[in-house]
């Protein structure tokens, strides 16, 4: 019997993590210091026994100084840098536990700072960011449809469909639908 598309984008997603910790020769120990995050989580999560949330996700790619978009990347089936990617082609990962779908809209590239993804939290959910993937991360958030509360540096900023906030990341971060329903938003990623 054929797996799940997402079990098997979590499955090469552990692989990944399994990796980076692989290349720079630390213990789950050593990653577990450096992240906050537990070794039996970590060695969980590289096994693909548990999917990932996007907190937890965030916490590995500040310490690795990757963006979500350049890690869930390296693990899609694409065979290096293409200028243009299909909207089927797209890829999409979701943190079932917190309501979060992610797509990454724009072609990956290693080798350029910029980076549009498609956000989607479903009415009432609530993700928290302790700390950006790479500090001083510009990011622009413009609401597509529903309401959306960005908490950034202790003040949280109320956006409506049309509206869109600009900022620089340096410490934690909220995202909340505010609204009865579906929040779609585009966030544009800039490295600093």
């Amino acid at each position: 019997m054929k797996q799940p598309v997402e079990d098997e984008v979590d499955a090469r997603l552990a692989a990944r993590l399994a990796e980076l910790r692989g290349e720079r020769g630390w213990s789950l120990g050593e990653l577990a210091e450096r992240s906050g995050v537990s070794r039996s989580t970590l060695s969980r999560a590289e096994r693909a026994e548990i999917s990932p949330t996007a907190a937890l996700l965030n916490r590995l790619c500040h310490v690795y100084g990757r963006t979500m978009s350049r890690l869930l990347s390296e693990v899609e089936a694409q065979a290096g840098p293409v200028p243009l990617v299909r909207a089927g082609e797209q890829g999409v990962w979701e943190d079932r536990a917190s309501g979060f779908v992610r797509r990454s809209v724009s072609p990956p590239h290693p080798a350029l700072r910029g980076e549009l993804v498609e956000g989607r939290l479903a009415a009432g959910a609530d993700l928290a960011y302790d700390r950006p993937p790479v500090p001083g991360l510009e990011q622009h958030i413009w609401v597509l449809e529903g309401a959306l509360a960005v908490t950034a540096q202790d003040v949280e900023h109320r956006l409506d469909a049309g509206d869109c906030l600009r900022l620089r990341v340096w410490g934690p971060t909220r995202f909340r639908c505010t609204g009865d329903r579906e929040t779609r938003y585009v966030l544009a990623v800039v490295l600093p």
